[in-house]
């Protein structure tokens, strides 16, 4: 580049920096647009060594580019200079224009900063604007700002300059030059930075749009091939509920095809029993167990799991349904029921359950709402004090509300007088076997046995739907009976004492039991043992009552 004593400068020079900065402004990646900055420095400005120091994301500057010697750009290429030491070295020197020098005289105190730098040789200068070994020359480089300056933007990075080859310091021209250079520079390092990004961007895009595809694939493949059923359901709005999509499992364990689903919604399947259950869930996402209908008119129980599909714009939008047969679990767990409740030889419910159906049926005087009257406050309110889960909680009802809760129970109460027309009520008849033991000692436990499973299935033959029959243990039976007055619980006892004396079959022989009864009636303010006691006594009092020989028939 012609110094400023030129009357001119030659249009070779300047369509080499033309052509140096198309090439910047041109290059396939902002590595080449940093090499390309280094080798025009070189090429066109006339200077043998130029260096460009590029700011970080964290604010300290790296040797990106460097051009001119090779020894040079091996040893500092890639080192870091920080931020502060740059900033120091920026506001040192003289100013020309944007560009800042620094005179050998100045520059040995940088000589133990952190810059990456290199050192050259010559002799020292022998007239005033000769250019000396430890001079330095640096270029910042600035962003574009909104007004389009070239320094009222962000510090991109500065080009560091060495060793002109005229060996005088930059005239006029020369300083001109550089400014005009290291503003193309910036603008052409912050085009290569931006489509930089975007092609990292728009890498990143296909990336995520491939891994969406595969993503929306997999949850295809696994919804339409799950072992168990699954379905998409509107949620919201009139439609809330309705079957969008169901997989081949939900199909074949409605017996329903996919294309006769859509026509349905949730609340359409579900027992009616279990339609609270199925929209507390909905609402909510989560899990319930519940019966849904089968084409053929039965139903079926499954766990049912909600898990609400949220758009991010438009708030949740759908519920993706899991829905897995139960059937098998839920008939083991009927089953286990009914063994804890029932008596395992005859079928009858036991004393546990016979004890909790008499005990559903009284209450007791509320006598206080303090923590020592919490059995009359569970009995007033006809369930104990515990939440839906089960746990105990602290709220205990005023005095008010528990008598309120007594006044408006449907008590029981014994039946008045034995007139037909009298008082109904809950009778309890107490049935113990005459003679049993004389069957067990003669023919052996399994006629004993016998003889119970025939005894419980007479009783059970002989009383109304609705009433009791249970097995309070070893030969004693109790009947619960709503609705009887007194000689209604007479007529009762005879007619079952009348069936039990008939002859049973027992290991291939004709045996026969009599029977003794004595009733009891419910009434609130009893105890489930109360009522069973009273009972029991009657039935001893009528027992003994009777001759030995009319205790058993034959």
């Amino acid at each position: 580049m012609e110094t400023e004593s030129e009357p001119y400068v030659r249009l070779a020079s300047l369509r080499q920096l033309h052509e140096v900065m198309a090439d910047m402004n041109t290059a396939r990646s902002l590595a080449d647009t940093l090499q390309t900055v280094a080798d025009g420095v070189v090429s066109a400005l006339g200077f043998e060594l130029a260096c460009v120091n590029l700011v970080r994301p964290d604010g300290d500057l790296v040797v990106a580019a460097f051009s001119g010697n090779a020894a040079a750009e091996a040893l500092i290429t890639g080192r870091v200079g920080s931020r502060d030491s740059w900033e120091r070295r920026l506001s040192m020197g003289e100013t020309w224009g944007s560009l800042v020098f620094i005179p050998h005289t100045e520059g040995w105190v940088l000589d133990d900063d952190d810059v990456p730098q290199w050192y050259t040789e010559g002799p020292a200068p022998r007239f005033e604007d000769e250019w000396h070994p430890s001079d330095r020359l640096f270029a910042p480089m600035f962003a574009p700002g909104p007004h389009g300056g070239s320094s009222s933007g962000e510090l991109v990075g500065v080009v560091s300059v060495d060793r002109p080859r005229n060996g005088r310091r930059p005239g006029a021209w020369g300083r001109e030059a550089l400014q005009m250079y290291a503003f193309q520079a910036a603008i052409a390092i912050s085009n290569a930075r931006l489509r930089a990004n975007m092609q990292r961007a728009l890498v990143r895009l296909e990336r995520e749009q491939q891994a969406l595809r595969a993503s929306e694939e997999s949850f295809r493949q696994a919804f339409e091939y799950a072992p168990s059923g699954m379905a998409i359901a509107e949620m919201g709005g009139d439609q809330h509920g309705r079957i969008l999509r169901s997989n081949d499992a939900l199909c074949r364990l409605l017996g329903r095809p996919a294309s006769a689903m859509r026509r349905y919604s949730f609340s359409d399947l579900v027992h009616p029993e279990d339609i609270g259950t199925l929209l507390r869930t909905s609402a909510e996402g989560g899990r319930a167990e519940l019966r849904l209908g089968r084409r053929d008119g039965t139903y079926v129980w499954v766990s049912l799991r909600n898990s609400v599909v949220a758009d991010a714009a438009d708030g949740p939008r759908f519920l993706l349904t899991h829905v897995e047969d139960i059937e098998e679990r839920k008939r083991r767990e009927l089953q286990l029921a009914h063994r804890a409740s029932h008596d395992s030889l005859t079928g009858l419910p036991n004393s546990a359950e016979l004890r909790s159906r008499l005990s559903a049926r009284l209450c007791q005087r509320p006598q206080s709402t303090q923590p020592g009257a919490v059995d009359a406050m569970d009995a007033a309110y006809g369930h104990p004090a515990f939440d839906t889960n089960g746990h105990g909680f602290d709220y205990r009802p005023t005095t008010a509300e528990a008598f309120d809760a007594y006044d408006h129970h449907e008590h029981t109460v014994a039946p008045e007088g034995d007139l037909d027309g009298g008082t109904k009520g809950l009778a309890v008849l107490f049935c113990d076997l005459d003679g049993f033991k004389s069957i067990n000692d003669r023919f052996g436990h399994n006629a004993g046995d016998a003889v119970l499973i025939e005894v419980a299935r007479r009783l059970s033959r002989q009383v109304r739907d609705g009433d009791t029959v249970a097995r309070l243990g070893g030969d004693e039976f109790v009947i619960l009976a709503d609705g009887l007055g007194r000689a209604d619980a007479q007529d009762l006892a005879v007619r079952l004492r009348n069936e039990i004396i008939q002859p049973i079959r027992a290991e291939g022989r004709a045996v026969r039991v009599g029977a003794s009864f004595g009733i009891g009636w419910a009434h609130c303010g009893m105890t489930a043992d109360e009522v069973l006691k009273s009972a029991d006594e009657r039935m001893y009092v009528e027992k003994r009552s009777r001759p030995k020989q009319h205790r058993r028939a034959g």
